[in-house]
């Protein structure tokens, strides 16, 4: 992230097939280092933007070569001139507020001449009214008669002074405006006539309440004084999905007989201002606060319904999005709740004060409201976008299509602007119709992955196919991917960790032999396990590994297979049922059977269950995540409940993503997106296995869903050797908690009240969240979840509620399939 102090650091240079669009070049800028330490940079040749976000201005001076620069860029903008324009005009945004969000705006009287095009529709609302002026002289008589009507009104309450302003772009940041009692209609008259005459086309004339102060009561007594006035300043910034998000709120108190003002203020706590004008107690303060923040969240909201609207030119480009909002609030006492009625939006000041409330250097004691930092969000915005410009347009090879519940692949490329190119085993695939190149090609037979790869690159080389990175989210692809990219000279894991980590047992035994340094070492988390081949084997591995134990296949996945044996007899029973039923591809596929079916015995340890999704480049963790998994129905593992984020306590959850880095680094996976299951013992974390590819079933979607990161973006630039610039600590929006549908256990459901169309109905309708994972409804002995039905909440409390309550009425509950005990984990 760079700063320029001048235009003249920056230069634009015409796109190549982007025409009367331009790249954005740095050619001097400050950077910035850990410890404080900043430098200031020349870069030969210029640095290519992927972010702009510049301080506007029509005026002359930088505000208005800022504004030129940042227009018809190639590379996202946060902010426009053309945007901050619309944004700044009161009337405008005033309409907009109560038409589209439904937000409190003052009681308003507007005189315009040859207003916006966008204002052109009635009025918002009972306290918003407009006059379209034919001309700005001879106004005389409809000027009185309006204000008189409204200086009469019932819509004005107890209000009992009223402001006279401009509204318009060329009038932003001047404090020009005059207070009248309520009762001096001819001051207000002729000071609305006067400003008529200075109106230029679009700008407005208004007469606005002013709202008392709110008189709360006070433990000190009265005061000699006049009463103290609030103004609230809230930032609320664009995330993943074009959802808003209140990221701070910063107040500012002042006399209550004169407007409290940005830079008139000295900025504190939501709880401090109100404690100053008597109101200490946690519960109404925590009610104002939500106010706010809905308020907040509902005007970002309408300003990007509106931008939406807009064409490319009226938003100054292509690229060109409001990413972060200000708000501005007066606090009013209106039918006998304390209510906050936005004043106006602006692009910097509300940023400004919470920045400055940040730096007080007391900050540190404020408690929870210091804890994040404004910009946060909103630097997250920014390197999401900045991530999908530098994306745009890569031309990646995927190994493995996958099946139903990897669809996701194709929507999102498509929105990323990816170029893929598929090889795969199935020639008629859904997904050959979504690429630009497809490759049919047999990837099964994996005794010839070696030779398999080398064949496969020069079919690369023979489509002359420019491949900036090779991938794959398919288990049975990956050693096969790596090969590949190695024959190619693309970024990936070294195969021969790929076959580690895809060899379970193997997996398990070679981290049982890493003691370290450094330490804690691996060895901690391993569980020991025995390869199972022959009935031989399995003799030999029930005298080694201390039973109860846990037979599972060697390369499979989804937990098929996978089961609790007691006793020595148990376990040959399991193996020679899974032997003879489980011999090949054909028998079940999708789950690794194409690599034999060879099994493992490993001791079975009590605990919870969790996976941890990691984010790795060049050996460092760059994020984790981590969810809960609920009881399994034993003797079986199918996963059937799990909640995001985590329930543990700080510490643990921080010992498991460290055992999951650890594990992963001893087995040489050092770039990638990578699976970890893990089970939280007394002892702390075991592992049960590395998947060394992108999380499956539902975790991509909650991922994106409540962090705004997604793990297949992140995959693809880690492909092409970009690190992906993630948050270190990252905010979950709220709680995930899901349970998994079988077909064994929920056909009749599936087939009435919960089925595919009834579920996506509700899916569509908020009520809950639906990953399909498979296409048909097929029982079997051997089977892997149908789809994961999950409801969201601001506590897991609630949505732990709200999925009990759905999964009873839609059938999924039952007492063969007691819901309430696989979430009873998440409590």
């Amino acid at each position: 992230m760079l700063l320029c102090l001048s235009p003249a650091w920056l230069m634009k240079v015409p796109a190549p097939g982007r025409p009367g669009e331009a790249a954005l070049l740095v050619s001097k800028a400050v950077s910035f280092h850990p410890g404080g330490l900043t430098f200031l940079d020349e870069f030969v040749p210029p640095r290519r933007a992927t972010y702009f976000l510049a301080g506007l201005g029509l005026g002359p001076g930088r505000g208005r070569e800022a504004a030129e620069l940042a227009r018809d860029l190639t590379c996202p903008t946060g902010a426009s001139a053309e945007l901050a324009r619309l944004l700044e005009d009161r009337l405008l945004t005033r309409q907009l507020l109560a038409q589209q969000g439904g937000v409190a705006v003052p009681v308003t009287l507007a005189f315009t001449y040859k207003p916006l095009g966008l204002l052109r529709g009635g009025d918002a609302s009972p306290g918003l009214r407009l006059v379209e002026l034919s001309g700005k002289e001879g106004q005389e008589t409809l000027v009185k008669e309006e204000v008189e009507t409204f200086l009469r009104s019932e819509a004005l309450g107890d209000v009992l002074q009223v402001a006279v302003k401009f509204s318009g772009w060329r009038w932003r940041g001047r404090q020009a405006f005059r207070l009248y009692p309520r009762e001096e209609l001819g001051a207000v008259v002729d000071t609305v006539l006067a400003l008529l005459e200075k109106l230029e086309e679009e700008e407005s004339v208004l007469v606005e309440a002013v709202y008392p102060p709110v008189w709360l009561p006070c433990s000190d007594g009265p005061s000699l004084g006049p009463g103290l006035a609030v103004r609230i300043c809230a930032v609320v910034c664009r995330t993943q999905g074009d959802r808003p998000l209140l990221s701070k709120v910063a107040c500012g108190v002042g006399r209550g007989d004169r407007p409290v003002r940005h830079h008139n203020s000295l900025p504190r706590t939501l709880e401090v201002a109100l404690a100053q004008c008597g109101l200490g107690e946690a519960a109404q303060v925590a009610a104002v606060r939500q106010r706010v923040k809905a308020a907040a969240e509902a005007a970002l909201g309408a300003v990007l319904a509106l931008e939406a609207g807009l064409s490319a030119e009226q938003r100054g480009g292509r690229r060109a999005h409001t990413d972060f909002l200000g708000v501005d609030f007066a606090l009013t006492a209106a039918g006998g709740a304390l209510t906050p009625v936005a004043l106006e939006l602006n692009g910097g000041l509300c940023l400004e004060a919470c920045g400055a409330l940040e730096g007080l250097w007391a900050a540190p004691r404020l408690g929870p409201a210091a804890d994040d930092a404004a910009a946060a969000p909103l630097v997250e915005t920014m390197l999401r976008r900045s991530a999908r410009c530098l994306m745009e347009g890569k031309h990646l090879l995927v190994v493995g299509a996958g099946g139903v519940s990897k669809k996701f692949v194709w929507e999102a490329a498509r929105d990323y602007g990816l170029q893929l190119h598929l090889v795969e085993s199935d020639p008629n695939h859904f997904a050959s119709q979504l690429v630009q190149t497809f490759i049919h090609f047999d990837t099964t037979e994996h005794q010839r992955d070696e030779e398999n790869a080398r064949l496969l690159a020069e079919l690369v080389r023979a489509r002359g196919l420019k491949l900036d990175g090779c991938f794959s989210y398919w288990d049975d692809c990956l050693v096969l991917t790596a090969l590949l990219c190695q024959e190619l000279g693309l970024p990936c894991c070294p195969p021969a960790a790929m076959r580690l980590a895809k060899h379970k047992s193997r997996t398990q035994l070679h981290l049982l032999c890493h003691h370290g340094p450094p330490w804690p070492a691996p060895s901690l988390h391993a569980v020991p396990c025995c390869p199972l081949e022959s009935e031989a084997d399995v003799e030999r591995a029930v005298h080694q590994v201390p039973l109860p134990g846990v037979m599972k296949l060697e390369f499979g996945a989804g937990a098929v297979g996978t089961r609790l044996v007691k006793d020595a007899p148990q376990c040959h029973e399991h193996f020679s049922r899974i032997t003879r039923d489980l011999q090949g591809e054909a028998d079940h596929p999708g789950i690794g059977l194409g690599w034999g079916n060879a099994m493992l015995l490993m001791e079975f340890v009590e605990g919870t269950e969790h996976d941890v999704d990691l984010v790795l480049f060049g050996g460092r963790l760059l994020a984790a995540f981590v969810s809960d998994n609920g009881p399994t129905r034993l003797p079986g593992f199918t996963e059937t409940a799990a909640c995001m984020p985590t329930g543990l306590a700080p510490e643990q959850e921080a010992q498991m993503v460290q055992a999951a880095f650890r594990c992963c680094l001893g087995c040489g996976l050092l770039d990638g997106v990578f699976n970890v299951e893990l089970k939280l013992t007394g002892a702390g974390p075991r592992l049960i296995e590395i998947n060394p590819r992108m999380g499956g079933f539902y975790l991509r979607d909650w991922i994106l869903e409540l962090y705004g990161v997604d793990l297949l973006l992140a995959a693809a630039m880690v492909a092409c050797g970009l690190r992906p610039a993630l948050p270190t600590h990252p905010r979950a929006r709220g709680h995930l908690v899901g349970v998994m549908c079988l077909v064994s256990q929920h056909l009749q459901a599936l087939s009435s009240t919960a089925s595919r169309e009834t579920l996506q109905a509700l899916h569509d309708r908020g009520l809950l969240r639906l990953n399909l994972l498979e296409e048909a409804l097929v029982p079997g002995e051997y089977e892997e979840p149908y789809c994961s039905v999950a409801c969201a909440g601001p506590s897991p409390a609630e949505a732990r509620l709200r999925l009990l309550g759905l999964c009873q009425g839609l059938g999924i509950d039952g007492p063969n399939y007691p819901v309430a005990h696989f979430l009873s984990h998440f409590k």
